[in-house]
């Protein structure tokens, strides 16, 4: 039987992530996922300022962010006019290139194992994990980040409580446009134009070489407007957003159209002595409120930087040591901000309720109002520079 300290289940982006800091802080650790290259995924395609700053704390941001595009401003609009240009300091990548770079990032004392985990014991002192391989793993701590995944956690007694089953629905592919070299826009979020197309937003980013592409809609899986998004896919965006084509012009989809449904659900039972749960193991998140990769990498972060090297460093691995991570005010903040982000973009894009309407109206007018102080800064500074020199534009 093979001994370690930790045995990280999964290597997706917070499996891949805890087994490269780890690695790198000189701590004995084995990871076991069944791809030893991870295969394209359809998930997070974006990293945020806040995100970027959860990655520095990882130690691992200079090789993520040198494998990402660079966004520095995207345009806002709505009814086919620019609403809005925003300054955004987001890192554009794919999933797979995100969990591949940090697999990289892992030091070659760290051993990967090409397998399944088929089960796991866990006690108070030592865990044990069997795999597909047929080998025994003997650890200290087991680092649950096998996502979806329920077969495992059920077998330890833990269970999923649904939250807002079939929540959202992503949808990924890429665009050009059509007799020209570029977009007029260097990245762009459009939201809908009517509230019962039940659309969180449409925003298009570089990516590569590409113009990338992600939708966020509310319907269910069933709903033949997911068909004929996957048959005729700018037909049916610009049917439903044709103030589109104002901004966007003329364009094409030039891959495969991804579609993703999202449950958002808990995992309960979790509080177990040898073993914890990172990531969508513990609880999903919403790809539309974009906080699930800074909701993985924030569990990483904590538990490889502060309570992992504080456990090893005494005996056991009780149940009190595991409820220090999931206690810890970092890591219940950004779990309640994710919940909190998910109900809200889902509310404002759905909710025909007075409150809702109110709170969509107040949003539209504070916006024009900035815009319109914004306009009357600008034509004054223009004013101002237009005056010569010693004179009073107001007279």
């Amino acid at each position: 039987m093979r001994q370690t300290d930790v045995v990280i289940v999964g290597g997706g982006l917070a499996g891949s992530t805890a087994a490269a800091m780890l690695g790198r802080a000189g701590i004995d650790a084995i990871l076991v996922d069944p791809h030893t290259i991870y295969p394209p995924d359809f998930r997070c395609e974006k990293l945020d300022r806040a995100q970027v700053g959860i990655l520095r704390k990882t130690g691992l941001a200079d090789a993520a962010l040198a494998a990402a595009t660079f966004s520095d401003e995207v345009w806002i609009a709505r009814h086919g006019d620019r609403i809005a240009k925003r300054r955004i300091g987001q890192y554009d990548i794919l999933y797979d290139t995100l969990v591949n770079t940090m697999r990289a990032a892992i030091p070659a004392p760290t051993p990967f194992i090409e397998g399944k985990a088929t089960a796991i014991a866990v006690s108070a002192e030592r865990q044990q994990v069997t795999l597909s391989t047929g080998e025994d793993i003997s650890a200290r701590l087991v680092v649950m980040a096998i996502g979806l995944n329920v077969g495992l956690r059920h077998t330890l007694g833990m269970t999923r409580r649904d939250i807002s089953p079939s929540h959202s629905v992503s949808i990924g592919f890429d665009v050009a446009p059509t007799g020209r070299a570029s977009f007029n826009f260097p990245a762009l979020t459009y939201y809908p134009e009517q509230l019962g197309q039940r659309i969180a937003y449409l925003t298009l980013f570089p990516l590569r070489n590409t113009m990338r592409a992600n939708f966020f809609v509310y319907r269910d899986m069933r709903d033949p407007w997911l068909k004929e998004m996957r048959r005729a896919p700018v037909e049916t965006m610009l049917a439903a957003m044709p103030g589109l084509t104002q901004l966007a012009g003329k364009f094409t989809v030039t891959s495969d159209v991804k579609i993703r449904p999202v449950d958002l659900y808990v995992t309960e039972g979790h509080r177990q002595a040898g073993i914890v749960l990172v990531g969508d193991a513990f609880a999903t998140s919403c790809p539309a409120a974009g906080t699930g990769a800074g909701k993985a990498m924030a569990d990483v972060e904590r538990l490889c930087n502060v309570h992992i090297p504080a456990w090893l460093a005494t005996p056991g691995m009780g149940g009190a040591k595991i409820a220090a991570f999931y206690d810890d005010p970092v890591k219940i903040e950004s779990d309640e901000h994710s919940a909190a982000k998910a109900q809200y973009v889902r509310s404002m894009a759905t909710d025909t309720s007075l409150r809702w309407q109110a709170r969509r109206f107040g949003n539209a007018v504070a916006r024009q109002f900035g815009l319109a102080r914004l306009r009357d800064l600008r034509e004054r500074l223009a004013a101002g520079a237009r005056s010569p020199i010693g004179s009073n534009p107001a007279t």
